[in-house]
C-alpha cells in the first residue's frame, strides 16, 4: 500500500523546503507573497499574467465595507479582545453562497458550461440553456445580483476589460459574457453579474483549477477583515454596532396561547 503524501512542505534541523524549493536560500527575498501563495497553492511559480491577475482578483476582493463578515469579526473582538485569531475566524466563517463564497460555483458553473461547448454548442446557445433551466427552477443565479451595485459591479468591469487588454480572455471569460446577455433576457431585466463570476473566469482561463476559486476570495477577506480588527482595537466601533442592532429590532412576546 502507497503511504500517504504531501507536497507542499517539509522542515528540517536546518532549512525549509517548500513545494521542492529552499525557502530562505530560494524563496525568501525574490518571491512576492501573491508568486509565493500561488506557489503554494499550485506547486508552480506563475507566469506574469498569472502573477498580475491574482494580485488583481485579491485587490479587488479584500476589502468592502462593513458587510456581515467585518461586523461578525469586529463584535467577536469586542467581546473577546484578547481573541484576534478568533475574530478572524468569525469573519472567515460567514465566507458562505450569500457573501463572498460564490466564486467556487461559478467557476463549476463555467467549467460545466464548456464542456458542452467542446462539444459543438455555441457559448451563447449554452448560456441561454443554463439560464434558462435555473430560472425554471427557481433558483438563483451563482455571480449574479448585488445589493449596492448596480446595473454593473465596478470590480467585475475592470476585471473583464483588464483581461481584455492583456489579451487572457479565453473561452470562459467569452460564457461569462454570454450568461451577462442570457440572464438578461430570461429574467427580463439585467442583474448586476457580480465580482464573483469574472473572479471564476479569469482564473480558469489563466489554468487555474476551479477548486482555488474560492482560496481567493478567502485570502483577500482575510487582509480586509485583519485591518477592521486593527482598527476596532484603535477606534472601537463592535459594541455600537451590537447596540444599534438591539436599536433596530423590536422585541415581540409569544401571544399568550402560544405560551
Amino acid at each position: 500500500m502507497t503511504p500517504p503524501v504531501s507536497r507542499i512542505s517539509r522542515a528540517y534541523p536546518d532549512r525549509v523546503e517548500v513545494r521542492g524549493r529552499d525557502l530562505t536560500g530560494d524563496l525568501m527575498g525574490r518571491l512576492s507573497f501573491t508568486e509565493y501563495f500561488h506557489l503554494l497553492l499550485t506547486g508552480r511559480e506563475p507566469t506574469e499574467d498569472q502573477r498580475f491577475f491574482l494580485d488583481l482578483l485579491l485587490v479587488a476582493i479584500a476589502e468592502h465595507g462593513m458587510m456581515p463578515t467585518n461586523i461578525a469579526a469586529r463584535m467577536t473582538l469586542a467581546a473577546d479582545p484578547e481573541s484576534l485569531h478568533g475574530a478572524v475566524a468569525a469573519g472567515i466563517l460567514g465566507c458562505g453562497p450569500v457573501i463572498l463564497g460564490t466564486s467556487e460555483p461559478c467557476a463549476r458553473l463555467l467549467e460545466d458550461a464548456q464542456e458542452k461547448v467542446a462539444f459543438g454548442n455555441t457559448s451563447a446557445a449554452v448560456a441561454r440553456e443554463i439560464a434558462r433551466g435555473i430560472h425554471t427552477s427557481g433558483e438563483r443565479v451563482p455571480g449574479f445580483g448585488h445589493p449596492v451595485h448596480r446595473p454593473v459591479d465596478p470590480r467585475a468591469e475592470r476585471i473583464l476589460e483588464l483581461a481584455d487588454v492583456r489579451g487572457v480572455s479565453g473561452p470562459h471569460v467569452l460564457l461569462a459574457r454570454c450568461l451577462r446577455d442570457s440572464v438578461t433576457d430570461v429574467w427580463g431585466k439585467p442583474l448586476t453579474m457580480n465580482v464573483a463570476m469574472p473572479i471564476a473566469a479569469v482564473m480558469l482561463d489563466l489554468g487555474f483549477p476551479s477548486s482555488a476559486a474560492k482560496a481567493v476570495p478567502i485570502l483577500a477577506r482575510t487582509a480586509g477583515l485583519l485591518a477592521h480588527l486593527v482598527e476596532e482595537q484603535q477606534h472601537p466601533l463592535g459594541l455600537v454596532l451590537a447596540a444599534r442592532a438591539e436599536e433596530a429590532i423590536e422585541y415581540e412576546p409569544l401571544p399568550e396561547e402560544e405560551l
